[in-house]
């Protein structure tokens, strides 16, 4: 089966917490904190991977999790660090972000790309001691690992494509052309998935074509199977438009092409303006009477495109259009890398501007993702960590809204699995 979008959640780990512990040695006096860190959560990593040409191995799996930082120890050692996740993906694979819709990566060259950065291990107690706080008994806990929902969405590396109505000879032109074998019979939609093949023009010159399924008219609104593989010609710098001249299909070759450029250009505005060969296929099967060659031609000749005769069946001059396609690539910009859009800061630890305050009669309710994770770092049986949550409460401004807002001597104020009386 051919899967080329998928959506997929991931999660780093998490960092680990530091530790509180002092050096305890015999006939070593006052040894001091020697709390250990967190070690750093693993990170999701993308690697593409060129032996993968679908995200058929994302249909069944669509939560990936690093692993988690291990726990800072006494005696100064840091925790584990959580062992990266990395997840292959097939070249030329777009990633998303599923809320935006902007475009995170483009997978198309051989980098890795960190998708989800693991959280900062939490620093041991070692870090706070000062001249005036010989002894801390608190530490900090590591951080959360980055989380997101990305849409993962391939996009084929080829220099050409297909187009063009259902048995029409897009596969067979692809067979004879180059080593791709797709499957080819007489009945519509026989290309349930695009084909990858590369043309060997001369020594040194080669492309990459692909065979995009039939596209029918609606394609662009989701009508057939069109609909859902327009997305791999975004980056084809050259699109060759084979028609059906020989009217076999009962249909009329200037209407056919007319219809495939309404629906490339529904699409995509830009991929209407790219540039496009057209291929009239099957004129060894053309009736001397008929007059389809002449009108098409004049027809597209009016639009400003090229028309070639050609047989793909008998190879009738299948060479010498692979040529043209090869001289008119080296006039063209490369394929298209699609530069990242998401910008989105991820904020861990939290904005303290953000806490949000409710009252409930002389009760105050404080919530928000800054003060919970401060609440993590505290240990409220020692007095220095007690002293350094009221500084950091001052500090972003939370007393002065509570004031602001009517808070008076002898109120409570509820954080979370905490409460504390207030007095100024």
């Amino acid at each position: 089966m051919f899967v080329d979008k998928v959506k997929i959640l991931v999660s780093a780990g998490k960092g680990g917490n530091g530790a509180v512990a002092f050096h305890r040695e015999k006939y070593v006096a006052a040894g001091g904190p020697d709390g250990g860190d967190g070690g750093h959560g693993g990170s999701v990593i993308l690697q593409v991977n060129d032996h993968m040409t679908t995200l058929m191995d994302f249909r069944y799996r669509r939560k990936y999790v690093a692993a988690s930082g291990g726990d800072g120890q006494g005696g100064l050692r840091t925790g584990k660090r959580g062992e990266n996740l990395v997840i292959q993906v097939p070249r030329g694979t777009v990633v998303r972000d599923a809320e935006t819709q902007q475009i995170i990566v483009d997978m198309s060259g051989d980098e890795p790309f960190v998708l989800a950065k693991g959280g900062r291990g939490g620093w041991g107690n070692k870090h706070f001691a000062t001249p005036t706080r010989q002894l801390p008994r608190f530490a900090k806990a590591g951080l959360p690992g980055e989380s997101r929902e990305v849409i993962l969405e391939l996009k084929l590396l080829a220099d050409v494509g297909l187009v063009g109505f259902p048995n029409v000879g897009k596969s067979t032109l692809l067979s004879v052309t180059s080593n791709a074998r797709p499957k080819i019979a007489n009945y519509h939609f026989t290309t349930l998935f695009p084909n990858l093949g590369v043309i060997y023009v001369d020594e040194g010159v080669s492309f990459v074509m692909a065979d995009i399924p039939g596209i029918i008219e609606g394609a662009a609104e989701g009508a057939g199977l069109g609909h859902d593989f327009l997305r791999h010609i975004d980056r084809c710098r050259l699109l060759v438009h084979v028609v059906d001249v020989s009217g076999s299909e009962g249909r009329d070759p200037v209407e056919d092409f007319d219809k495939i450029c309404q629906e490339l250009k529904a699409y995509s505005v830009d991929l209407s303006g790219r540039p496009m060969i057209v291929a009239a296929n099957k004129c060894d099967l053309l009736a001397p009477e008929s007059d389809n060659l002449q009108r098409l031609r004049a027809h597209v000749a009016a639009l400003g495109c090229p028309l070639y005769e050609i047989s793909a069946a008998t190879t009738m001059g299948t060479r010498h259009l692979m040529q043209v396609v090869a001289q008119q690539l080296e006039t063209l910009p490369p394929i298209t890398v699609y530069q990242p859009e998401y910008i989105k800061p991820l904020v861990q630890a939290g904005d303290p501007a953000e806490l949000e305050i409710d009252r409930y009669g002389d009760t105050w309710v404080v919530s928000g993702q800054w003060l919970e994770r401060l609440l993590a770092d505290i240990n409220f049986a020692d007095f220095e960590s007690r002293n350094y949550f009221d500084r950091q409460l001052h500090r972003c401004g939370l007393f002065r809204r509570l004031e602001e807002m009517g808070i008076r001597d002898g109120d409570t104020v509820s954080v979370y699995d905490w409460e504390f009386t207030y007095e100024k």
